[in-house]
Formats: structure tokens, C-alpha cells, sequence
């Protein structure tokens, strides 16, 4: 797979024929081991260019653009079964395996249960602030409603406007799903509201039997300000599964990567050591 020579941190994207689709993945490069890395709704591999960075030169971060996010295309059908997939075939495609999977949010429902139906794909799981359950009582707000947000808009900060003005505090993690619109002109949303409602529905549930599925060595982040992850779920999370440990991060929300971008880094860094 093509990654740059340079160093840099935003490769162009490779896209490859997966289970009937075309699916954007990015290589970040490098001689270290390979690391897959799984984003959550609204999102795209892209984030985890500091991450690989940070990582550099002891692993090499694989990240994907999941069904109905950045530029891989095909939309849904939207289920975890659907995501898993997914996953498993474009590690088969790449040749990879067993590898550990760095991974937030949805994103980290669909590793751990990858992990529990494909053992031989995963060496060890680093899952970023998402329970064993998304759905009630455990989430008091499991969805986002995207419903009537804008798809474009002149520029990029008037779509910033037009999301804000829905109540979002600061869209910036929603804008690095956003490029400038070749053919329209202005700037468009890579992902369709309509679908991520119905994939945000679908991945709503209780998973406990997936998360303890597996046996890999794993890593549990938890913001401390977190809507997704409760402390005390965390902590049963991290009691019923042997071999897991949890780390807290004080002041963050559920974009750790975002909060705290350096205590996250070195927390993966650390627990990837040796592995």
C-alpha cells in the first residue's frame, strides 16, 4: 500500500475493493508494526494522523474510512454485523493479522467484536470511551440527532455556522468530514445525515456478550466528562473482562484523542509496547 516517504501525517488515500465496495484506507507508513485503527460515527481515518505520528517509528497505523463515512462509497446497509464485516475483509485484503486495533467510540464496538469473531485478526484492542452497552438506561442520549443538519454550504465556515446553529458547541470534529464540493462548489459533508441516523440507531444496544467475547490483552480509555461511557460501566466493563486495564482522563469528554492529545498518544504508546 502507498504511504509517503516524508513522514507526514496525512497520506493519500489507497482505495481498495472491499466485499463490493470502494473503500478509502489510509497508510501512515513506516517500518513498525502494523496497527489498525477504527473511527467512530461522523468521522474519518484521518484523526489518527497524530496518532501515528506519535506512534512512529515502532508501529505503522492502518485507518479505514467505515461504510457511509469519508470517501468510501456504497452507503449501508448499516448494521454491526455489516461493520464487522467490514473490518475482517479488508484485513484479509491487506494481509494482515493478527494486529492490535486502536479504535473510538462506534468504532470500538466494531473492534471488540471483531475481536470475539476473529481472534486470529487481533493481537490486543485499545477501545476509546464506548461501553459494552450504547443504548438506555446506560446512555441517557445514545443518538445524535443529525436529521436536519445542512449537507453544504458556501464555505467551510458557514457550515460551521449552519452545524453550530444546531446546538453543536464546536463542530470542528464534524468539519474534518468536510471538503470542498468539485462540482456543486462551496464545501460538503462527506456523510449523509439520514444514513448516519440510521447507523447511530442500529449500533445502539447491549453488547456485553461481544465485549467479553475475546481474550486479547485490552486497553479501556475513558473521558472523565464522557456522555458515552459511564464511570461505574467502565469499571464493571474492566472487571468482567480478564485482561483489561482502564485509564481515566481528567478533564476530557468523549473526543479524547482530541482533549488530550498527548496523554492519549502516550497511553496507546505505552500499552502497545513490547506487542
Amino acid at each position: 500500500m502507498a504511504a509517503p516517504a516524508d513522514g507526514s501525517t496525512a497520506p493519500v488515500p489507497e482505495f481498495l475493493a472491499v466485499r463490493g465496495r470502494r473503500v478509502a484506507c489510509l497508510d501512515f507508513g513506516g517500518p513498525g508494526a502494523p496497527v489498525a485503527a477504527l473511527h467512530g460515527h461522523f468521522g474519518r481515518g484521518r484523526l489518527y494522523g497524530p496518532l501515528a505520528a506519535a506512534l512512529a517509528p515502532g508501529h505503522r497505523v492502518i485507518a479505514p474510512d467505515l461504510r457511509g463515512h469519508g470517501l468510501t462509497g456504497g452507503g449501508g446497509p448499516f448494521s454491526l454485523d455489516e461493520y464487522v464485516a467490514d473490518a475482517a475483509a479488508l484485513l484479509g485484503a491487506l494481509g494482515l493479522g493478527p494486529v492490535p486495533v486502536v479504535a473510538h467510540s462506534t468504532g470500538g464496538v466494531i473492534a471488540y467484536t471483531l475481536a470475539a469473531r476473529h481472534p486470529e485478526l487481533v493481537s490486543a484492542l485499545v477501545i476509546e470511551d464506548i461501553g459494552a452497552v450504547t443504548d438506555r438506561p446506560v446512555v441517557g442520549h445514545p443518538v445524535l440527532d443529525v436529521s436536519g443538519w445542512p449537507t453544504r454550504a458556501a464555505d467551510r465556515e458557514a457550515l460551521r455556522r449552519e452545524i453550530e446553529s444546531r446546538g453543536i458547541p464546536d463542530a470542528t470534529y464534524f468539519l474534518d468530514s468536510a471538503e470542498p464540493d468539485a462540482e456543486g462548489g462551496g464545501w460538503r459533508l462527506l456523510f449523509s445525515p439520514r444514513e448516519l441516523m440510521e447507523s447511530q440507531r442500529a449500533m445502539c444496544g447491549d453488547f456485553w456478550d461481544q465485549w467479553l467475547g475475546s481474550s486479547c490483552p485490552a486497553l479501556l480509555l475513558r473521558g472523565e466528562h464522557s456522555s458515552m461511557l459511564p464511570a461505574a460501566h467502565a469499571r464493571e466493563m474492566t472487571a468482567r473482562r480478564a485482561g483489561t486495564a482502564l485509564r481515566e482522563f481528567a478533564g476530557c469528554g468523549h473526543w479524547i484523542h482530541d482533549d488530550a492529545p498527548e496523554a492519549y498518544a502516550g497511553a496507546v504508546r505505552e500499552f502497545l509496547a513490547g506487542r
